[in-house]
Protein backbone atom coordinates (compact mmCIF):
# COMPACT_ATOMS: atom_id res chain seq x y z
CA UNK A 1 0.00 0.00 0.00
CA UNK A 2 2.93 1.99 0.87
CA UNK A 3 4.36 1.61 -2.38
CA UNK A 4 1.29 2.08 -4.52
CA UNK A 5 0.94 5.61 -2.38
CA UNK A 6 4.41 6.52 -3.25
CA UNK A 7 3.77 5.31 -7.09
CA UNK A 8 1.20 7.28 -7.91
CA UNK A 9 2.19 10.87 -5.61
CA UNK A 10 5.57 10.17 -8.01
CA UNK A 11 3.53 9.64 -11.48
CA UNK A 12 0.88 12.63 -10.66
CA UNK A 13 4.13 15.07 -9.93
CA UNK A 14 6.35 14.02 -13.12
CA UNK A 15 2.79 14.48 -14.80
CA UNK A 16 2.63 18.23 -13.75
CA UNK A 17 6.45 18.96 -14.45
CA UNK A 18 6.78 17.57 -17.75
CA UNK A 19 2.91 19.64 -18.29
CA UNK A 20 4.78 22.49 -17.15
CA UNK A 21 7.63 22.16 -19.24
CA UNK A 22 5.59 21.81 -22.27
CA UNK A 23 3.51 24.77 -21.70
CA UNK A 24 5.72 27.20 -20.00
CA UNK A 25 8.99 28.70 -22.39
CA UNK A 26 11.41 29.51 -19.24
CA UNK A 27 10.81 27.29 -16.23
CA UNK A 28 13.40 28.09 -13.12
CA UNK A 29 12.86 25.90 -10.06
CA UNK A 30 13.35 26.82 -6.36
CA UNK A 31 16.04 25.13 -4.30
CA UNK A 32 16.95 25.06 -0.79
CA UNK A 33 19.23 22.48 -0.56
CA UNK A 34 15.80 20.67 2.10
CA UNK A 35 14.47 17.76 1.83
CA UNK A 36 11.24 18.50 -0.37
CA UNK A 37 13.23 20.82 -2.52
CA UNK A 38 15.74 17.76 -2.80
CA UNK A 39 13.19 15.33 -3.60
CA UNK A 40 11.57 17.62 -6.18
CA UNK A 41 14.62 17.66 -8.40
CA UNK A 42 15.13 13.62 -8.09
CA UNK A 43 11.73 13.60 -9.15
CA UNK A 44 12.41 15.95 -12.35
CA UNK A 45 15.13 13.83 -13.19
CA UNK A 46 13.34 10.80 -13.48
CA UNK A 47 10.44 12.87 -15.45
CA UNK A 48 13.73 13.92 -17.88
CA UNK A 49 15.86 10.84 -18.32
CA UNK A 50 18.25 11.44 -15.95
CA UNK A 51 18.92 15.10 -15.85
CA UNK A 52 17.28 18.43 -14.53
CA UNK A 53 15.89 20.76 -17.56
CA UNK A 54 15.60 23.90 -15.91
CA UNK A 55 18.04 26.29 -13.65
CA UNK A 56 17.63 25.87 -9.71
CA UNK A 57 18.09 28.83 -8.07
CA UNK A 58 19.15 29.05 -4.44
CA UNK A 59 17.94 32.25 -2.61
CA UNK A 60 21.02 33.31 -0.42
CA UNK A 61 21.31 35.12 2.77
CA UNK A 62 24.52 34.37 3.34
CA UNK A 63 24.09 32.96 6.54
CA UNK A 64 22.70 29.47 5.93
CA UNK A 65 24.50 26.67 7.95
CA UNK A 66 27.89 25.24 6.85
CA UNK A 67 26.10 21.91 6.10
CA UNK A 68 23.91 23.36 3.53
CA UNK A 69 26.00 24.89 1.76
CA UNK A 70 28.48 22.18 1.83
CA UNK A 71 25.22 19.94 0.40
CA UNK A 72 24.10 22.28 -2.31
CA UNK A 73 27.88 22.39 -3.70
CA UNK A 74 28.25 18.83 -3.95
CA UNK A 75 25.01 17.75 -5.07
CA UNK A 76 24.96 20.41 -8.07
CA UNK A 77 28.10 18.94 -9.04
CA UNK A 78 27.07 15.39 -8.59
CA UNK A 79 23.78 15.96 -10.38
CA UNK A 80 25.24 18.32 -12.92
CA UNK A 81 22.45 21.26 -11.92
CA UNK A 82 22.32 24.99 -13.63
CA UNK A 83 22.15 26.73 -10.79
CA UNK A 84 21.60 30.47 -9.99
CA UNK A 85 22.91 31.81 -6.71
CA UNK A 86 20.47 34.94 -5.91
CA UNK A 87 21.96 36.90 -2.80
CA UNK A 88 19.35 38.50 -0.42
CA UNK A 89 20.05 41.36 1.67
CA UNK A 90 19.28 40.95 5.49
CA UNK A 91 17.01 44.16 6.40
CA UNK A 92 14.05 45.37 8.44
CA UNK A 93 10.65 44.24 6.49
CA UNK A 94 6.87 43.70 7.51
CA UNK A 95 7.62 39.93 8.72
CA UNK A 96 10.12 40.93 11.36
CA UNK A 97 12.54 38.42 10.05
CA UNK A 98 14.71 39.99 7.73
CA UNK A 99 16.50 36.87 7.33
CA UNK A 100 14.32 34.52 5.48
CA UNK A 101 11.21 37.32 4.72
CA UNK A 102 9.98 39.80 2.14
CA UNK A 103 13.64 40.16 1.51
CA UNK A 104 13.96 36.96 -0.18
CA UNK A 105 10.93 37.51 -2.19
CA UNK A 106 12.80 40.65 -3.00
CA UNK A 107 15.85 38.86 -4.59
CA UNK A 108 14.12 36.03 -6.51
CA UNK A 109 12.09 39.38 -8.05
CA UNK A 110 15.32 40.47 -9.50
CA UNK A 111 16.42 36.84 -10.53
CA UNK A 112 13.23 36.71 -11.97
CA UNK A 113 13.67 39.62 -13.83
CA UNK A 114 17.28 38.99 -14.78
CA UNK A 115 16.77 35.32 -16.62
CA UNK A 116 13.08 36.31 -17.85
CA UNK A 117 11.63 33.07 -15.86
CA UNK A 118 7.92 32.94 -16.76
CA UNK A 119 7.02 29.87 -14.77
CA UNK A 120 8.75 28.78 -10.97
CA UNK A 121 8.66 24.81 -9.71
CA UNK A 122 8.01 25.25 -5.92
CA UNK A 123 8.42 22.19 -3.39
CA UNK A 124 5.38 23.45 -1.43
CA UNK A 125 3.42 20.89 -0.01
CA UNK A 126 -0.26 21.71 1.43
CA UNK A 127 0.18 20.23 5.13
CA UNK A 128 3.35 21.95 6.30
CA UNK A 129 1.55 25.19 6.76
CA UNK A 130 -2.64 26.42 6.51
CA UNK A 131 -1.55 29.20 3.96
CA UNK A 132 -0.19 26.64 1.85
CA UNK A 133 -3.11 24.27 1.93
CA UNK A 134 -4.96 27.32 0.27
CA UNK A 135 -2.17 26.69 -2.98
CA UNK A 136 -3.33 25.14 -6.20
CA UNK A 137 -0.64 22.59 -8.45
CA UNK A 138 -0.43 25.79 -10.75
CA UNK A 139 -0.93 29.48 -9.25
CA UNK A 140 -0.74 32.73 -11.17
CA UNK A 141 1.36 35.75 -9.57
CA UNK A 142 1.17 39.26 -11.27
CA UNK A 143 3.68 41.48 -12.21
CA UNK A 144 4.51 42.58 -8.45
CA UNK A 145 4.41 38.92 -7.33
CA UNK A 146 0.86 39.39 -5.71
CA UNK A 147 -0.95 35.83 -5.49
CA UNK A 148 -4.50 36.05 -5.50
CA UNK A 149 -5.95 33.35 -3.54
CA UNK A 150 -9.51 34.64 -3.11
CA UNK A 151 -9.69 34.20 -6.87
CA UNK A 152 -8.01 31.23 -8.27
CA UNK A 153 -8.40 29.22 -11.27
CA UNK A 154 -10.43 25.68 -10.69
CA UNK A 155 -8.45 22.70 -11.75
CA UNK A 156 -10.68 19.55 -13.12
CA UNK A 157 -9.77 16.49 -14.59
CA UNK A 158 -5.92 17.42 -14.46
CA UNK A 159 -6.30 20.23 -16.87
CA UNK A 160 -3.82 22.41 -15.31
CA UNK A 161 -3.34 24.97 -18.17
CA UNK A 162 -3.40 28.46 -16.07
CA UNK A 163 -1.77 30.84 -17.49
CA UNK A 164 0.63 33.70 -16.34
CA UNK A 165 -1.10 37.20 -16.01
CA UNK A 166 0.49 40.18 -18.30
CA UNK A 167 4.12 40.55 -16.89
CA UNK A 168 3.74 37.88 -14.54
CA UNK A 169 4.72 34.46 -13.90
CA UNK A 170 3.41 31.47 -13.08
CA UNK A 171 4.10 29.00 -9.48
CA UNK A 172 3.82 25.34 -9.92
CA UNK A 173 3.54 22.82 -7.01
CA UNK A 174 4.32 19.30 -7.84
CA UNK A 175 4.48 18.26 -4.54
CA UNK A 176 1.27 19.81 -3.58
CA UNK A 177 -0.22 16.05 -2.00
CA UNK A 178 2.47 14.98 -0.75
CA UNK A 179 3.22 15.06 3.47
CA UNK A 180 6.55 14.46 5.38
CA UNK A 181 6.38 11.31 6.01
CA UNK A 182 5.63 9.95 2.20
CA UNK A 183 8.84 12.23 1.06
CA UNK A 184 10.97 10.11 4.04
CA UNK A 185 9.69 7.51 2.32
CA UNK A 186 10.70 8.16 -1.09
CA UNK A 187 14.13 9.55 0.04
CA UNK A 188 14.76 5.83 1.59
CA UNK A 189 13.44 4.70 -1.72
CA UNK A 190 15.11 6.19 -3.91
CA UNK A 191 18.10 7.03 -2.25
CA UNK A 192 18.01 10.27 -2.67
CA UNK A 193 20.84 12.19 -0.59
CA UNK A 194 20.19 14.36 2.00
CA UNK A 195 21.67 17.66 4.04
CA UNK A 196 23.56 16.37 6.95
CA UNK A 197 21.22 18.61 9.24
CA UNK A 198 17.91 16.15 9.43
CA UNK A 199 20.42 13.64 11.60
CA UNK A 200 20.52 13.81 15.36
CA UNK A 201 23.65 14.90 16.43
CA UNK A 202 24.06 15.23 20.12
CA UNK A 203 20.44 14.23 20.35
CA UNK A 204 18.80 17.03 18.26
CA UNK A 205 18.34 17.88 14.49
CA UNK A 206 16.44 19.65 12.31
CA UNK A 207 13.18 18.69 10.76
CA UNK A 208 12.55 21.74 8.68
CA UNK A 209 15.65 23.98 7.52
CA UNK A 210 15.84 27.78 6.85
CA UNK A 211 18.75 29.59 7.87
CA UNK A 212 21.12 30.15 11.23
CA UNK A 213 18.99 33.10 12.70
CA UNK A 214 15.66 31.59 12.19
CA UNK A 215 15.59 27.72 13.14
CA UNK A 216 16.43 26.21 16.02
CA UNK A 217 16.50 21.63 16.49
CA UNK A 218 14.32 19.50 17.98
CA UNK A 219 15.09 16.99 20.20
CA UNK A 220 15.37 13.35 18.40
CA UNK A 221 18.00 10.71 18.45
CA UNK A 222 16.93 9.55 15.30
CA UNK A 223 20.13 8.80 12.94
CA UNK A 224 19.27 7.54 9.53
CA UNK A 225 16.25 7.99 7.10
CA UNK A 226 14.53 4.82 8.99
CA UNK A 227 14.95 6.27 12.64
CA UNK A 228 13.11 9.54 10.91
CA UNK A 229 10.29 7.65 9.39
CA UNK A 230 10.05 5.75 12.58
CA UNK A 231 9.91 8.96 14.82
CA UNK A 232 7.16 10.86 12.62
CA UNK A 233 4.58 7.65 13.32
CA UNK A 234 4.29 8.84 16.80
CA UNK A 235 5.68 11.96 16.80
CA UNK A 236 3.15 15.00 18.23
CA UNK A 237 5.73 17.85 17.47
CA UNK A 238 4.64 19.58 14.46
CA UNK A 239 7.16 19.51 11.73
CA UNK A 240 8.45 23.55 11.81
CA UNK A 241 7.58 23.87 15.15
CA UNK A 242 11.68 24.83 14.90
CA UNK A 243 10.71 27.61 12.12
CA UNK A 244 10.47 30.89 14.15
CA UNK A 245 8.10 32.64 11.23
CA UNK A 246 5.58 29.80 11.48
CA UNK A 247 5.34 30.70 15.42
CA UNK A 248 3.84 34.29 13.93
CA UNK A 249 0.03 35.46 13.74
CA UNK A 250 -1.42 33.61 10.64
CA UNK A 251 -2.36 36.66 8.86
CA UNK A 252 0.98 37.56 8.59
CA UNK A 253 2.43 34.45 6.61
CA UNK A 254 -1.05 34.74 4.61
CA UNK A 255 -0.01 38.63 4.09
CA UNK A 256 3.64 36.79 3.16
CA UNK A 257 2.53 34.19 0.64
CA UNK A 258 0.19 36.64 -1.51
CA UNK A 259 3.09 38.93 -1.95
CA UNK A 260 5.15 36.68 -3.41
CA UNK A 261 7.00 34.71 -0.45
CA UNK A 262 7.87 31.39 -1.21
Amino acid sequence: MIEQNLSELEEKSIYIMREAKMKFKNIGALWSMGKDSTTMLAIARKAFMGKVPFPVIHIDNSIDFPETYKFRDYLAKKWDLDLIVAKSEIKPEISGFSCCGANKTEALKRVMAEYGFDALIVSIRRDEHSIRAKERYVSPRDKDFVWDYKNQPAELWDDYSSKAKKGGHVRVHPLLDWNEIDIWRYIKKEHIPINALYISRNGYRYRSLGCTHCTVPIKSDAGNVDEIIKELKTTNVEERSGREQDKEKEYIMQRLRSLGYM
